[in-house]
């Protein structure tokens, strides 16, 4: 693993009206590793995301990739530097097939104009063969698909442009044992290709299965970052609730004081 982190943001502040959403949060993230963010809803988590993904303009901090300052204001700003988004909601369209949600907004066409399917189904075909091959239902709308088989869409649609910074939010939501083990090899797949994963969720079992390392956040503040072989489930249920940090995190402005 390099040195240098290939994204970090630092100092990262955020506030609408008088509410802190994101409050001095730093958090980086390296080639083929999974970070989790936890927290309650409200904690800041999905705001300080959104100013990765260019869908917030922050209001102080600096984002760099590949140790490289970065100028995001906007999520074209953010695809330009690898950066991908996929919500809980997937953003697919339900009544195309897979090359179609590949190319969606960006498909390819003939010198005549027309849509090239057979290039499109081809690329999917590819990229899919790298992260699902048992996937072979290329010709059937999304909608007919389990939402494991749809995670996969999704993911190649993003890996397909390049993306290297993958943010995935509640991946494993309302999926079975089934499609969660799916989605879990997807993970490791991306890792393995040198993929960078800010992993958003609530199951503490699903972080300590898929996670690297895992940051905390609570009121907008970092309460800690931690090696997820260094604590328990009981310790960051902890962090979660209470706002403190095990002995094995790295505790962050959010976090109590021993004596707290």
């Amino acid at each position: 693993m390099s040195d240098t982190p290939l994204v970090e943001m630092r100092d990262m502040s955020i506030a609408f009206g008088g509410n802190h959403a994101v409050d001095n949060v730093s958090v980086d993230l390296f080639s083929g590793e999974v970070v989790a963010l936890l927290g309650h809803n409200g904690a800041g988590k999905s705001t300080l995301i959104k100013i990765l993904s260019g869908a917030y303009r922050r209001d102080a901090g600096e984002i760099y990739v590949d140790g490289e300052l970065t100028h995001i204001d906007n999520p074209r700003d953010a695809k330009r530097y690898g950066i991908e988004t996929i919500y809980q909601t997937l953003a697919l369209a339900d009544n195309v097939d897979a090359a179609a949600n590949l190319f969606l907004g960006r498909e390819l066409r003939t010198k005549w104009g027309t849509l090239d399917d057979v290039a499109m189904e081809a690329a999917c075909r590819e990229v899919m063969g790298r992260l699902n091959p048992n996937f072979q239902r290329f010709k059937d709308p999304v909608a007919a698909l389990s939402g494991g088989q749809r995670q996969s869409v999704a993911i190649a649609r993003a890996i397909h442009f390049n993306a290297r910074i993958l943010i995935m939010d509640e991946p494993t939501a309302a999926l079975g044992p089934q499609e969660t083990e799916q989605v879990a090899d997807l993970i490791k797949k991306l890792k393995a290709e040198g993929i960078g994963i800010f992993l958003i969720s609530h199951d503490i079992h699903d972080v300590f299965d898929l996670a690297d390392r895992m940051s905390v956040m609570k009121n907008g503040r970092l309460v800690g970052t931690a090696r997820t072989v260094d604590v328990t489930e009981d310790e960051v249920l902890g962090m979660i609730i209470l706002g403190k940090c095990p002995p094995g995190a790295i505790p962050g402005p959010g976090a109590l004081s021993e004596a707290a």
